[in-house]
This record gives structure tokens, C-alpha cells and sequence, in this order.
């Protein structure tokens, strides 16, 4: 395999949001988490998308996409388990794995191939993407010589830790607005993202 897979974490329990379930919540028009996939797939990359064992409407939103999924059985541990289930699934020889978070809206096709076009470059890399301030973010892409260390977390950190132990390796990219930055967790996040006319390509 030559290019590193997209591993979508849609494993959550969305508790911020309940009794609503923010990964199948309409934006453009379609599901949250369809719409990521969506642009995940439009990079040409391989993609994965990591759920857990008891939402059918999120299986449901990702209906007809040429995509693999993945069940996370120990998702409610957080999410570093489903990091885990991810990284676990990867094919041999995968290179790398751009871990993209479900909820985060703003994060464009474009975005997503920038960071596959400077990994192209350097497949040594440890990349993550910051907003236009500074700030950083998502997504972050793994080498596959750093998988040992993702499936050895625990907790509800997600790849942090690793992130930090190997910030001599760490590249930043810096993508447009808040892109890397702009989740969606609570009814308030919402409302505000609503509230700019957010969500299109």
C-alpha cells in the first residue's frame, strides 16, 4: 500500500449533545459524519471509519461510500480505544494514518490532500495541522513506525502523548481559518456554527 489510510474516529458517546447524537446531525445538507467521509474519500485515500457497537444511525449515514468500517467494542474506554481499533485494522505496508476526528466540520478535501501531498514528501513525517493563528490541531498524520506507540495508549488522550514524545519529528501545517481547530461538541458549538452559515465545501 502506498498511501496512508484516513482513519475517521466516530466512536463517541456524543454525551455533550444528548439526547441528540452530533454525528448524525444535518449539515450541507447531509449527516455530519457522512459529510466528513465524504471528504475524506474525495482525497483518493483509503478510508476507515471507526464506530462503536450501538449506533445503527451512524453506520446508516455512511450507506453507498466505498469505504471500510471499523467497530470499536471497547469504545466507551474513550478515545484512545478507538484510535486503537483503527491503527489494529490497518492493512501491511500501510505507510501512515491520518487520524480526522468525526465532528469537525470545517476541514475541507483541500485540507486533507495538503497534508497527504507534504507526507508524499517525507513519509518519515509526524504532520499536524494548526489554524491560521497558530493554533494546533486536526488532523494529525502518523508514520507507520509509530503505530507501536498508538496501540499501546490508554485513556481518553487520543494520539497527544505521542504527539509530544516525538516533537523533534513534528511538522506543522498550517491550514486556512480555524479549520484545524472548529469541533463541534455542544448545543453551543452548534448554534455558533449555524449561526456564521458554516459547512460548505
Amino acid at each position: 500500500m502506498t498511501h496512508p489510510v484516513i482513519l475517521i474516529l466516530a466512536a463517541g458517546a456524543s454525551t455533550r449533545m444528548a439526547p441528540h447524537d452530533k454525528l448524525v446531525q444535518p449539515v450541507a445538507g447531509r449527516p455530519l459524519l457522512r459529510l466528513v467521509a465524504e471528504r475524506a474519500l474525495a482525497t483518493g485515500a483509503p478510508v476507515t471509519v471507526v464506530l462503536p457497537p450501538d449506533r445503527p444511525a451512524r453506520r446508516a449515514a455512511l450507506d453507498g461510500l466505498v469505504l471500510r468500517v471499523v467497530t470499536a467494542e471497547d469504545a466507551a474506554q474513550g478515545m484512545t480505544a478507538s484510535l486503537r481499533a483503527g491503527i489494529a485494522s490497518l492493512p501491511p505496508g500501510c505507510p501512515g494514518a491520518m487520524i480526522l476526528p468525526a465532528d469537525m466540520p470545517g476541514l475541507t478535501s483541500a485540507d486533507l490532500s495538503r497534508l497527504l501531498s507534504r507526507f508524499a514528501e517525507d513519509p518519515t513525517r509526524l504532520l499536524r495541522g494548526t489554524a491560521e493563528d497558530g493554533r494546533q490541531g486536526h488532523p494529525a498524520l502518523f508514520p507507520a513506525d509509530l503505530f507501536p506507540a498508538l496501540l499501546a495508549l490508554c485513556g481518553d488522550e487520543g494520539g497527544r502523548s505521542v504527539l509530544k514524545a516525538h516533537r523533534d519529528r513534528l511538522v506543522l501545517v498550517p491550514l486556512p481559518g480555524d479549520h484545524a481547530v472548529l469541533d463541534l461538541d455542544s448545543p453551543e458549538d452548534w448554534a455558533a456554527f449555524h449561526a456564521r452559515g458554516s459547512g460548505g465545501e
